[in-house]
């Protein structure tokens, strides 16, 4: 049975180093992340065996390393993740990734800014 079904982590939140301003990459800021993953379960509904699926404790701790790695733009950090993603979980098809800043640098009364991609393999 072909079947499209969704894994997510849902407000997953990091302490991290990644901003363009200088007090950014020194003090950090707490991040927040959505994940949405798409992809053919069906197999994992009948078996009911992990390796039939994608293990979303193992895809937090691939975002984990990638959030431990400082860099400028929140783009770079979400084409990082997904490429990880991609890279070690063959089973999903699609990304949904909302990668948030609390808080930001910017002068604003805001409770976050980030960014939001959506890529398909």
């Amino acid at each position: 049975m072909k079947t499209t079904s969704t894994i997510f982590l849902q407000n997953l939140v990091f302490y991290a180093y990644h901003g363009v301003a200088p007090q950014e990459t020194a003090v950090g800021n707490t991040f927040i992340i959505n994940l949405s993953l798409k992809g053919d379960f069906g197999q994992a509904m009948q078996s009911d065996c992990v390796d039939d699926t994608v293990s979303y404790a193992d895809v937090f701790l691939a975002v984990k390393e990638e959030m431990s790695i400082p860099s400028k733009l929140l783009e770079h950090v979400c084409g990082r993740i997904v490429q990880r993603l991609f890279r070690d979980f063959p089973l999903i098809e699609e990304i949904n990734l909302k990668l948030a800043k609390t808080n930001p640098p910017m002068g604003a009364d805001i409770d976050a800014a980030g960014v939001e991609v959506h890529c398909i393999r």
